[in-house]
């Protein structure tokens, strides 16, 4: 109902799409503390992965991915990390269980971009 609480401005709830960018900055704000470079990753939200084997699906026909990471390529092209929203949603039944999940994603995602284990970007990965 709209009124002064509520104008018509203001929305009266976040969207599915919008919550599910907040787990991911939530996520990448706990883990640039510890990573400082991470600053210069670009972190990204789509809804699905591109078709198999398309230029920027990074996958297979087999599963359908979570996540994906596209190498930094020259100056002004940053390295990116997407988190896929629905197939993290169809995964996950509870707002906290997609938050670890989406945690889960992007922090093996970043020990793939840095090279180093998912245990090493956060000591408390696997023990949630």
């Amino acid at each position: 109902m709209r009124g002064p609480v509520a104008p018509p401005q203001v929305p009266l709830a976040a969207s599915r799409a919008e919550l599910f960018g907040d787990l991911v900055r939530d996520s990448v704000e706990r883990l640039e503390r510890r990573w400082p470079q991470l600053a210069d990753v670009e972190f990204l939200v789509a809804d699905v992965p591109g078709p198999p084997g398309g230029p920027d699906a990074g996958w297979n026909d087999e599963a359908v991915p979570l996540g994906a990471l596209s190498e930094a390529s020259g100056p002004g092209r940053p390295a990116r990390i997407m988190v896929f929203r629905r197939p993290v949603e169809i995964r996950s039944k509870t707002r906290d269980d997609r938050a670890l999940l989406v945690h889960e994603i992007v922090v093996e995602q970043v020990a793939e971009l840095l090279g180093l284990s998912p245990e090493t970007v956060d000591p408390r990965y696997g023990q949630d």
